[in-house]
């Protein structure tokens, strides 16, 4: 017999603007709650000392996270030179560090060129990164160290905004899987005085930027379901970014059978939005894949109740 879900079936993308001093499992649980939803994922963590945008993934919503899991992210960071620390920010026990009164903005901005475009980064033993099933930062607060392997990361840009002695701030444009503690580590590094994240606020996550994030002040004011239910966005904009197929109902039917079609001025290749022509607004279906013989063939569907 099928386990009942506790919960109301609620589909959806929230964009959370997450406080710091919690996790991100703790704004699933949070938001779970006040929504009474059945089923609520996050789109990947953010440290308890971050703040800013976080997706939440709500119902059918959650076959379409990997995609924003995916994505590449933004960041604001303020950094504090001549101290470490042994979570590479200020929740971890002073390591180290030496006078940073010899660092100008000029060899800053030199650090920083190196810290651009494809680099490699040794995940911190502070990160939710699993080994063998336990996540890194679990194993470091037992005193237990692992090897990690080095991974290619993608700085697009890491920009100083200020600088204001001993302490700078960054805005960092970069792809999934980079840490930013990491990231200050290695210029305080380079800088030869060691440095650390004493701010942290993610600005954008995919397609969804910081001025559309909502706070738990703002939720939890919301008087009723209907209310909270207006403040999500609709399942596709998790990749609204992405190539549009638009189709009619009758290609629709056989799309949602599992079958490819054929669907006229298509992209040749590559992860498409599918559409089905309606009225008012066309209907999301999910996301399909373009095969070699340029039909689409469906890869997630959206489930309508």
């Amino acid at each position: 017999m099928a386990k009942r879900r506790r919960g109301r079936p609620v589909d959806g993308v929230l964009i959370v603007d997450k406080p710091a001093g919690i996790t991100s499992n703790d704004v699933v649980q949070r938001a779970k709650r006040l929504f009474g939803a059945q089923k609520v994922g996050h789109t990947g963590s953010l440290d308890p000392l971050a703040t800013g945008v976080l997706p939440l993934c709500f119902g059918e919503a959650t076959k379409f996270s990997q995609f924003l899991l995916d994505s590449d992210k933004k960041y604001w960071t303020r950094i504090k030179l001549g101290v470490t620390t042994a979570t590479g920010d200020a929740d971890g026990e002073v390591t180290g560090g030496s006078d940073a009164s010899h660092v100008t903005a000029d060899a800053v901005e030199n650090a920083l060129a190196k810290l651009r475009g494809e680099i490699e980064q040794i995940p911190s033993m502070y990160s939710a990164l699993k080994h063998q099933g336990q996540p890194l930062y679990k194993l470091a607060r037992q005193g237990i160290e692992v090897e990690r392997k080095a991974r290619k990361v993608t700085v697009f840009s890491n920009e100083l905004v200020k600088f204001d002695g001993d302490e700078l701030e960054l805005e960092i444009h970069c792809s999934k899987g980079t840490y930013v503690r990491t990231i200050a580590e290695e210029l305080g590094h380079a800088l030869g005085c060691g440095a650390h994240v004493i701010g942290l606020r993610r600005l954008a996550a995919g397609p969804y930027v910081e001025h559309e994030a909502i706070s738990f002040e703002q939720l939890e004011s919301c008087e009723d379901n209907d209310s909270l239910d207006s403040l999500l966005k609709p399942i596709g904009s998790s990749v609204q970014d992405w190539p549009r197929v638009r189709m009619v109902s009758d290609t629709a039917h056989y799309l949602l059978q599992g079958q490819p079609v054929q669907v006229a001025k298509a992209p040749t290749e590559g992860w498409v939005q599918l559409l089905e022509i309606a009225e008012k607004d066309d209907v999301f279906l999910g996301v399909g894949e373009v095969l070699a013989d340029g039909r689409i063939a469906p890869r997630r569907l959206v489930v309508f109740s």
